[in-house]
């Protein structure tokens, strides 16, 4: 008999059981929606993200040269909001997505995956480790991803509750606006130090890449910047550091509400025993949130609005996934399974919601 699979979900009633047979089509079929769209990558993609880094490339020197002239206020707003998108765009449509390998098939070297580093104080190997390897792999997993809070927030009522979290909805508020730090210093556990799982020549050793590049990314923007402006070194200074505020609270807001929405599941470890790709995909659909919007906001965001998709298909060029939105909303239909798709007012509010909620001691 074709029994539905048990496995130990922390539930959303919008979610119906698979049998194994359906988990198995579900994985077929959207198999198939990949395979169409790897047979169809090209030089169109190629000329896409071409066309992406010569803007960010251009938007950053008209924005650093506009904040030379920055005691001149409408040049100092002009230059700040050029540079903050080109640090937009270079992290989330460039560099996460080409981190990811998307573009390794140009064999571009400016595009290459296992190399790349991008403009953040955070090192791309950590980045490699913590996002590509351990939250793509067990996305939502209690006690295997690190995405769940960060080590710093209770969001969901599965998370052991801690009288550190009554002051999470105020904390919160820095760790947006200094995101590129917690990115920074993720991988390397702390909490591990602080509870003596980690010795500090351990710590000091995997501190040393982390350090280089928070030096380097000093030295850039608030020494080598505002140095050669001479006379404007002030309004240049405090450009970067808007533009790089800018750029973290966006980073932040794109990312908590791809995974911390109301509808979104944490799972146990007990998840991963035979887990077959039905399986698997079932878990990104389920611990991921989309967000409505704009051709422009989709590109804002590094197509991440589309976190569903990313998530299947962390692959696939991001500039994809738009078009392929609607045929995994199809199968997600087809089969039971909530699709989460909503504005970014709506989700980010389900996310502040969360935050508020959970640093009590909710259980549900």
């Amino acid at each position: 008999m074709n029994m539905p699979v048990k496995i130990e979900y922390f539930k959303n009633a919008k979610n119906r059981e698979l049998t194994q047979s359906e988990l198995d089509e579900l994985a077929r079929e959207l198999d198939a929606i990949k395979q169409e769209v790897l047979d169809d990558i090209g030089e169109k993609d190629a000329k896409y993200i071409k066309k992406v880094y010569t803007a960010i490339r251009y938007s950053s020197i008209l924005g650093r040269a506009c904040l030379f002239a920055g005691w001149f206020p409408p040049a100092w707003l002009l230059g700040t909001g050029l540079l903050s998108f080109a640090k937009i765009m270079e992290n989330m449509e460039l560099g996460h997505n080409v981190m990811h390998g998307q573009y390794d098939w140009m064999n571009d070297p400016k595009f290459n995956g296992s190399s790349y580093e991008w403009d953040i104080v955070g090192t791309s190997d950590n980045w490699r480790q913590t996002h590509n390897y351990k939250h793509h792999t067990y996305t939502n997993i209690k006690g295997m991803d690190d995405d769940i809070g960060y080590g710093l927030l209770r969001l969901f009522p599965e998370q052991r509750w801690k009288p550190g979290y009554l002051f999470q909805p105020l904390y919160s508020v820095p760790f947006c606006l200094l995101f590129q730090w917690g990115v920074a210093i993720q991988n390397l556990e702390i909490g591990k130090l602080i509870y003596k799982r980690k010795t500090w020549s351990q710590f000091k050793e995997e501190w040393k890449p982390t350090q280089k590049k928070i030096g380097k990314q000093f030295f850039k923007d608030y020494f080598f910047f505002p140095l050669i402006a001479g006379p404007a070194a002030l309004p240049v200074f405090t450009g970067n550091l808007v533009a790089n505020g800018i750029r973290n609270v966006w980073t932040f807001s794109i990312i908590f509400c791809g995974h911390f929405t109301k509808d979104v599941e944490v799972f146990p470890k007990t998840v991963l025993q035979n887990e077959s790709r039905g399986h698997w995909y079932m878990r990104q659909i389920r611990g991921s949130s989309n967000l409505t919007g704009t051709e422009a906001f989709h590109i804002l965001t590094g197509h991440l609005s589309h976190q569903i998709e990313h998530h299947l298909y962390p692959e696939i060029p991001a500039r994809r996934y738009r078009k392929m939105a609607p045929k995994v909303q199809a199968v997600c239909e087809k089969y039971g399974l909530n699709y989460n798709n909503a504005s970014l007012f709506k989700q980010y509010g389900q996310v502040l919601g969360r935050i508020v909620k959970y640093a009590f001691p909710f259980k549900k």
